[in-house]
């Protein structure tokens, strides 16, 4: 079995290690831009496939990703993990749709809700009390699925008709051009802005540069918020106009 995910602030990550450590110890866990990912997905049949939705959808680059490598999805068996802010709706359900297209059977799917990565935006921040216990209900729900899987009751959260229509109702169609195209509007403040360079060693889409001692951003991001989240300075901003909260996963644990 092979674990392998999508993530910005690592809430993606930890879930899937955490549902492996229950489920399939011996299974190893990779991010999708690993070098040798190709060949992991290749030797494996079983595949849990985690991510985080966007707008209830899947992030471009997670798309462009699953649409490159289409040939190596047929005759997989995969379960989705979607880990979301808010509401998703159908979050395992789209990602799993896109899958099936390519020819891979879909076993289950589970809905996890995490801390909302977005850290420029104040009216989604929780306080931090709030966001430990949101990870240890994720915990406790995670438990609860695999003890289901092992007594061969699969999950199927986000699955079928009924939750396609949440997804699509609940939010895609009033923010689907979100996740349509890569953005262009991350925005480094060069005042604040240091150029420690970690931003630039943490972007997934290679969007971030340093030129002549200035990190100038691209339009080719995917919203993962990795940057805006471990930048010291609080110099980078994509939705919002400043920095509100920075957290990743391990703030809450």
């Amino acid at each position: 079995m092979l674990g392998i995910y999508f993530s910005g602030t690592g809430n993606s990550r930890y879930a899937l290690e955490t549902f492996l450590s229950q489920y399939d110890e011996s299974a190893k866990v990779f991010a999708i831009e690993d070098e040798n990912i190709v060949s992991h997905i290749k030797s494996n049949e079983q595949i849990v496939f985690s991510y985080s939705v966007q707008f209830s959808n899947i992030p471009k680059m997670l798309k462009d990703f699953v649409d490159r490598y289409q040939q190596l999805w047929k005759g997989k068996k995969i379960f989705v993990i979607a880990t979301m802010g808010l509401f998703s709706g159908d979050g395992a359900g789209i990602l799993a749709r896109r899958l099936r297209k390519y020819g891979a059977q879909i076993i289950g799917g589970l809905h996890l809700k995490m801390p909302d990565s977005i850290a420029d935006e104040k009216a989604l921040k929780r306080p931090i009390e709030k966001n430990v216990e949101l990870v240890k209900a994720a915990e406790k729900k995670i438990n609860r699925a695999v003890q289901d899987m092992k007594n061969g009751r699969l999950p199927k959260e986000g699955i079928g008709l009924l939750y396609h229509l949440a997804g699509l109702f609940g939010q895609r169609l009033y923010f689907y051009n979100k996740t349509k195209q890569y953005t262009d509007k991350v925005k480094v403040d060069t005042g604040e802005c240091v150029v420690c360079g970690k931003c630039v060693e943490l972007c997934p889409m290679k969007n971030l540069n340093i030129e002549n001692n200035i990190v100038k951003a691209g339009n080719q991001c995917t919203m993962c918020y990795r940057c805006i989240n471990i930048c010291p300075k609080q110099a980078i901003t994509l939705l919002g106009k400043f920095v509100v909260e920075q957290g990743t996963i391990e703030k809450y644990l």
